[in-house]
């Protein structure tokens, strides 16, 4: 069950969220500085504890440590709510009253959501290359991104070697749907 990040928590991991890459706490450190006075070993008992929570994984570097998110913030946030919704004695009218408190353009995020969630349904819309046109998350910024998913039947492009739909630099190892842990 995870367990909201408290502020100064969630301010560090924010950091290592953004940058999505091993930070030390000498950077996470002078980037919080912009914002509030901390101390160093503030910054690194709080990373420490991150690690000890299972949030974050940490590689020896010299006499210091890396440190690196265990899943995407996305995954974070989807397990709080998960957890929350779970506790609710009534779970239908919690998510009418979470709806009820969204956004119009929260309200289509949840829309396109669901169906990626749903796949495709009877006679999918047509992109531009012909294509059915899906909704996909980008994971690097959690905003809604549209793109055009070519039919199955089309051969990579000669050119680039890629295959179209295809994003090049895409991590199949990545986890998009992490365990928020």
């Amino acid at each position: 069950m995870p367990r909201p990040l408290g502020e100064l928590e969630d301010a560090v991991m924010t950091r290592v969220w953004k940058w999505n890459r091993p930070v030390t706490v000498r950077e996470v450190l002078e980037d919080l500085q912009q914002e509030r006075s901390i101390a160093y070993t503030t910054v690194m008992t709080v990373l420490d504890n991150l690690h000890q929570k299972g949030w974050v994984r940490r590689e020896a570097e010299g006499r210091a440590y890396r440190y690196e998110a265990v899943s995407t913030r996305a995954a974070y946030s989807a397990a709080l709510m998960n957890d929350a919704w779970s506790q609710s004695d009534n779970p239908a009218a919690a998510l009418v009253a979470f709806f009820g408190m969204m956004s119009e353009e929260q309200r289509r995020a949840l829309r396109d959501a669901v169906r990626i969630v749903q796949g495709p349904e009877e006679g999918p819309e047509q992109g531009a290359g012909g294509g059915e046109t899906r909704v996909t998350p980008d994971v690097a910024d959690e905003k809604r991104v549209e793109k055009s998913v070519e039919k199955p039947d089309e051969k990579p492009d000669a050119a680039s070697g890629e295959t179209p739909g295809k994003e090049s630099g895409e991590n199949p190892d990545s986890d998009p749907g992490g365990t928020g842990r």
